[in-house]
């Protein structure tokens, strides 16, 4: 797997060049969108760095340090970072307008996570010094950045605090639903097709649990599955299963 270590090996200087110019990007979820008729008023847009990402290339790695935040403008991410015994956790995958970088931004030195490009990718990136500039003259713009980070640490804390609860089955469920909500159905199958050992990374257990949930699943003719391809048939009685757990916190 190819990756970078350090952020300025793969910023381009040239800019622009593949992504859209942040007033004419149709990402309207992205915090830099939602903020640019403030932004456009200082030179901050116009330092945005566009990067290209293969898929399976990684473009923040675990530990380095922060050297600024990227935001996803086309493609699908996968965060994690490293458990006991060098084992992965991810803990979210991202999409188009989302957020990479972000905790480790303004309160650490080093990435507490690392991330994976699942697919071809392209990142808008910019800089700390940038951002905390930009931060300190737009102050609607620090509000927005505030919300998020207040609805981030809210979503993490339900999570934490509803997995912790869970039996396999329903981490489980509650990884397909998680998926169903993020990224919906292309001809009848999650549109992310992910390995068992990512379902497992993802869901806090291991890949023969998994398996054996999945074969659970499609017996009881709740899922199907071809290969990497897993489709939902009863949407309404997966939720209901873990309804108890609020599966609608993480999005």
């Amino acid at each position: 797997m190819q990756t970078f270590n350090r952020t300025s090996e793969i910023r381009h200087k040239t800019r622009s060049l593949f992504g859209k110019a942040c007033k004419q990007c149709d990402n309207f979820n992205c915090l830099i969108k939602k903020s640019i008729s403030d932004l456009e008023q200082s030179n901050f847009i116009d330092k945005k760095n566009d990067i290209k990402c293969k898929k399976g290339q990684q473009f923040i790695i675990e530990g380095a340090p922060v050297n600024g935040l990227f935001f996803i403008l086309e493609g699908t991410v996968k965060v994690f970072r490293t458990g006991i015994n060098g084992r992965e956790q991810i803990v979210r995958f991202a999409k188009e307008g989302e957020i990479i970088g972000h905790r480790g931004f303004g309160t650490e030195e080093y990435y507490s996570i690392g991330a994976i490009a699942l697919q071809d990718t392209v990142l808008c990136y910019f800089s700390k010094d940038d951002l905390q500039e930009a931060l300190v003259e737009n102050p609607k713009f620090t509000y927005d950045m505030m919300l998020f980070y207040a609805n981030e640490l809210n979503r993490s804390e339900n999570k934490v605090k509803s997995i912790s609860q869970m039996t396999v089955r329903e981490r489980v469920i509650d990884t397909l639903l998680y998926i169903h909500r993020k990224f919906g159905h292309l001809r009848g199958y999650l549109n992310l097709p992910l390995s068992r050992r990512e379902y497992a990374d993802y869901a806090g257990t291991t890949e023969e649990q998994v398996i054996r949930a999945f074969s659970a699943l499609k017996k009881e003719n709740l899922i199907i599955a071809k290969g990497k391809k897993i489709g939902i048939v009863d949407t309404a009685l997966l939720k209901k299963e873990i309804s108890e757990h609020n599966f609608f916190l993480d999005s």
